[in-house]
């Protein structure tokens, strides 16, 4: 017998959105941006999937989490391009856009100082990204402090510090003033193509040594390692370009989603263990069969069964969530403890103790003692709850994950 469950409309799923291929974030999320999103709708979209996990509706709640991711990809993000005067900012931006110097839409470049107050830029090949050209260094202050303030550091989501030549203290400088806010920022060494022209290193020592250099100075100031590039601004395809393209990608979801999804992440928990507790007592005050729905409440493998189903976690709605997702079931169940009671009792040594054969023994020698017997059942049938409850958190973070990242397979 299947539990009840109220009627639940699904949420309108969003045509497709383009896929893109990254590793799944880490469950500590490195870092995290506050953001607000500005959507209204967002409220509306959360609720849905709350409600969809009540009931046990995994299919649904994908829906509402993938209504939810692309609402938030179109969030605007702003990326600050700085560095000292004549690194090549302007001819970074240029690079990084794909497009030529002397196009209408390019940044003015030139051997003397070209960008004297903050421009912004755009580019389709990211969508709703402000590419911000700050005037070099020096330019409009004459101390880091005044600059991060004049150039308004706090609106922020990333950013970018240009350097060539020589990694000068004033890199050092905004890499420390940058890590203080506990905001993202990269490294890019440009004119790589000179340093390669003119160095009697070979290609491969010289690369090493430019590194090392970077790691050395931010090191002295207590600067964790942020991702280094090392680019030709002449050679957009080449180099570290495209390792720096598909991280950018990344990070712009990360600072898109990470949070709201974190958020959404807390409050999945929280309904949850609401969940386990309405079930706890349920399990303490009411006959387990009549609450589950099975002619045998000492048989584990059919009780876990229902647990499952209670969650939406069942092998049917992982199937459609998989294929929802755009890929296999064996994603969402490879680390799934309860997929049967054996592999639940395999991995989980407290369950394997309450059911051996001599507490089986114990069991039925005292069934003359109905008290005993209860306390046992109800133990076990607690100990499983909490197992599938924490097997659902862990496909719902691998949910929100593939959301932002799909799988490929």
């Amino acid at each position: 017998m299947k539990p009840s469950h109220n009627s639940c409309e699904a949420a309108p799923l969003l045509p497709k959105m383009a896929e893109t291929h990254y590793t799944p974030l880490s469950s500590a999320f490195p870092f995290v941006t506050s953001y607000q999103t500005g959507c209204s709708s967002l409220p509306e979209i959360s609720r849905s999937t709350e409600r969809a996990l009540r009931e046990g509706k995994l299919l649904e709640l994908v829906y509402g989490i993938k209504e939810t991711v692309a609402t938030l990809f179109q969030t605007p993000v702003s990326i600050f391009v700085t560095g000292d005067s004549g690194n090549g900012m302007s001819s970074f931006i240029n690079a990084l856009r794909v497009i030529g110097h002397d196009e209408d839409a390019s940044a003015p470049t030139g051997v003397v100082r070209t960008t004297k107050k903050r421009t912004e830029y755009s580019s389709s090949r990211f969508p709703n990204v402000v590419l911000w050209d700050l005037p070099g260094l020096g330019a409009t202050a004459q101390t880091v402090e005044d600059y991060v303030e004049e150039m308004k550091f706090s609106t922020c989501d990333l950013f970018i510090i240009i350097a060539s030549e020589q990694f000068s203290s004033s890199h050092v400088k905004l890499s420390k003033v940058i890590q203080s806010m506990g905001k993202r920022f990269y490294i890019v060494w440009t004119k790589l193509d000179r340093d390669l022209s003119t160095s009697v290193l070979s290609e491969v020592r010289l690369l090493q040594s430019i590194q090392e250099n970077i790691r050395e100075n931010l090191q002295k100031e207590k600067v964790k390692d942020p991702p280094i590039f090392l680019v030709s601004n002449l050679d957009p395809l080449l180099h570290d370009f495209p390792r720096l393209r598909d991280t950018l990608h990344k990070d712009l979801s990360n600072i898109r989603c990470c949070q709201p999804l974190k958020t959404l992440y807390g409050i999945y928990e929280k309904i949850i263990g609401d969940k386990v507790a309405v079930w706890r007592q349920r399990i303490a005050n009411e006959s387990l069969k009549n609450s589950l729905g099975v002619r045998d409440d000492d048989d584990m493998g059919e009780c876990l069964k229902m647990y499952r189903l209670i969650f939406g976690i069942d092998d049917e709605s992982l199937q459609q969530v998989a294929q929802s997702m755009g890929t296999v079931v064996m994603e969402y169940k490879a680390n799934m403890k309860s997929q049967t009671f054996h592999t639940l009792r395999r991995e989980d040594w407290k369950l394997r103790l309450m059911t051996c054969a001599i507490v089986n023994v114990f069991f039925s020698l005292f069934r003359f003692l109905p008290c005993v017997c209860c306390c046992l059942r109800r133990l076990r049938h607690k100990h499983m709850l909490h197992l599938v409850a924490q097997d659902t958190k862990n496909i719902l973070e691998k949910i929100l994950r593939d959301s932002i990242f799909p799988p490929q397979i």
